[in-house]
């Protein structure tokens, strides 16, 4: 497998779209055992940070907020 990113770097689209390569691959069963291994591992880790920044998404929309004048708001969230 080449120099791969580290997860933590990638933006959400960047994983899924990973993510989606490492499934295709790993479903197409033409990876040796060791490299299907290394997949599934890699395939964890991009699936933990894709719902990891889908929580932190959905926590920013949770916090928006429609003030007494009826405008809506958000109010800052900070996201790892």
């Amino acid at each position: 497998m080449a120099e791969a990113l580290p997860v933590a770097e990638m933006s959400f689209e960047a994983a899924l779209a990973e993510l989606e390569q490492v499934v295709a691959r790993l479903e197409g069963g033409q990876a040796a055992l060791e490299e299907s291994i290394a997949l599934y591992a890699r395939g964890a880790e991009l699936r933990a940070h894709c719902e990891e920044r889908l929580k932190a998404a959905e926590a920013r929309v949770a916090e928006i907020a429609q003030g007494p004048d009826g405008s809506v708001r958000a109010r800052p969230v900070e996201i790892p």
